[in-house]
C-alpha cells in the first residue's frame, strides 16, 4: 500500500501502471484513497467506452463506487487514459465517463479529482492554470522520474505495454500442433465409441490418471515440455465436464480422492464444500503454489497446442486459477480468449460474470473483512 498526498499526483499516475501490471489504453481507472493519510487502496480499471456509454455507463460507475466503498475509500481519484487529444479547458466536464462516475461517487465520496493521460501528456481536468496544466498537458517524461517509479524498478516490478501482453501467446511448431490434434481426435473417438457407463467411466478414469502423471512430471521438473501426443490426450479429457471438474478439484488441498469420485459421477455436497475453499469468505483458502504452479504450466501447454475451439476448457481453468490468485487482469484475458474460442462455454461465461461483478475469491474477501 502506498501513501500519496494531494500535491503528489505524479506519484499516483506513476503508480497505476505498476498496480495493474500494464500501461492502460482507452481506459478509466478508479482509485480508492483511504483515510487521512491518503493511502492508495483498490485500483480498478474498466474500458473507457463502457463507462462513457449512456446505457451501461451509470450502472458501471455505480459498481465501481461500490467496490471503492467496500475497500474503505474515504475519497476517490479517476484517471482517464485516451489515445486522442487531451480535453481542452471547458469541455472536460462534458465527458460522459466523468459525469457518470462523479454522479455516483459525489454523494458518497465527495469531490472526485480527475486526471487524463494522453499519448504525449497528462493534465488535471478543470485546471485553468496554464503553468500547472498547459493545454497540451505536462510531458509524460515527468512520470518516469518519481519516487514510486524508482522504488518499483529497484524492487523488480515491471510494466508490460498492454493488457494482452500480460499473457503472451505461446508459439508452437505446426508439426507439434498437428500431432496434438491427431492424438486428441483418437481419444475423443474412443470416448464416442464408449457406449455403456462402465466404458465411459474407464475412459474418464484413464484421462484423469494421465493428467496426474504429467502433473507430477511438471512438479518434479519445472519447465518440462510435455509430448504433443500426451497433450492431445489431455485436450480430449478436459472436454469432458467431469474430468475437467476433477482436475479443478485437484487444485484444492485436502480433498483426498474426491476427484476420483467425481469422474465416477458423484455430485454430492462434498463438492460444494471443496469449492468453498475457492469461493467462501469464511473458509476460503489462498491457492497453494505447490498444486497450482505445475497445473498452470501443463494447462498453458495444452491451450497452446490446441485448435481454436478446443482451447476453451484449458483457458477457462487458467482464468479460474488467475482469479483465485487475485489477478483479475490475467483472469480476464484467459476468459476472453476462452469465450473467443467457444462463446457458449458455460463455465467461462459464469466466471466472466463473476469477474465483471468484481467479486474477489474467498480468501481475499476474508482478509478484507
Amino acid at each position: 500500500m502506498t501513501t500519496i498526498r494531494t500535491r503528489e499526483p505524479r506519484e499516483l499516475l506513476a503508480l497505476i501502471p505498476y498496480q495493474l501490471g500494464f500501461t492502460p489504453r482507452d481506459s478509466a481507472v478508479a482509485v480508492s484513497v483511504r483515510g487521512e493519510r491518503h493511502r492508495v487502496g483498490l485500483v480498478a480499471r474498466v474500458d473507457l467506452p463502457d463507462l462513457s456509454d449512456p446505457s451501461c455507463g451509470p450502472e458501471l460507475a455505480r459498481s465501481l463506487v461500490g467496490h471503492l466503498l467496500a475497500d474503505g475509500a474515504a475519497s476517490a481519484v479517476l484517471v482517464l487514459y485516451t489515445d486522442g487529444p487531451l480535453p481542452t479547458v471547458g469541455d472536460e466536464a462534458a465527458h460522459p465517463a466523468v459525469a457518470h462516475f462523479r454522479g455516483e461517487a459525489g454523494p458518497l465520496l465527495g469531490e472526485v479529482a480527475v486526471w487524463v493521460v494522453g499519448p504525449a501528456g497528462y493534465r488535471a481536468l478543470g485546471c485553468e492554470d496554464p503553468d500547472c496544466c498547459p493545454a497540451q498537458g505536462r510531458p509524460l517524461t515527468d512520470l518516469q522520474s518519481t519516487q514510486v517509479g524508482a522504488h518499483m524498478v529497484v524492487s523488480g516490478r515491471q510494466v508490460v505495454p498492454s493488457r494482452e501482453d500480460l499473457v503472451p501467446t505461446v508459439e508452437v511448431p505446426a508439426g507439434d500442433r498437428r500431432a496434438t490434434r491427431r492424438a486428441a481426435d483418437r481419444w475423443a473417438a474412443r470416448r464416442a465409441d464408449s457406449l455403456d457407463p462402465v466404458s465411459v467411466h474407464r475412459w474418464r478414469r484413464a484421462g484423469l490418471a494421465a493428467w496426474r502423471e504429467d502433473l507430477a512430471r511438471c512438479a518434479g521438473e519445472p519447465g518440462l515440455a510435455i509430448e504433443p501426443t500426451r497433450l492431445g490426450r489431455h485436450l480430449a479429457a478436459l472436454d469432458d465436464v467431469l474430468v475437467r471438474d476433477a482436475v479443478l478439484l485437484g487444485l484444492v488441498p485436502g480433498n483426498g480422492r474426491l476427484a476420483d469420485r467425481v469422474v465416477a459421477g458423484y455430485s454430492g455436497d462434498e463438492i460444494g464444500r471443496a469449492l468453498g475453499a475457492i469461493l467462501d469468505p469464511v473458509s476460503g483458502l489462498a491457492p497453494d503454489p505447490v498444486l497450482v504452479d505445475p497445473a498452470r504450466h501443463l494447462l498453458v501447454q495444452v491451450a497452446a497446442h490446441a485448435s481454436r475451439r478446443r482451447r476453451a476448457p484449458a483457458l477457462t481453468l487458467l482464468g479460474l486459477m488467475a482469479w483465485w490468485e487475485g489477478d483479475g487482469a490475467r483472469a480476464g484475458i484467459h476468459l476472453d480468449r476462452a469465450l473467443g474460442a467457444r462463446e457458449d462455454y458455460r463455465l467461462a461465461v459464469l466466471l466472466a460474470t463473476t469477474l465483471a461483478s468484481g467479486m474477489p475469491p474467498g480468501w481475499v474477501r476474508a482478509r478484507g473483512a
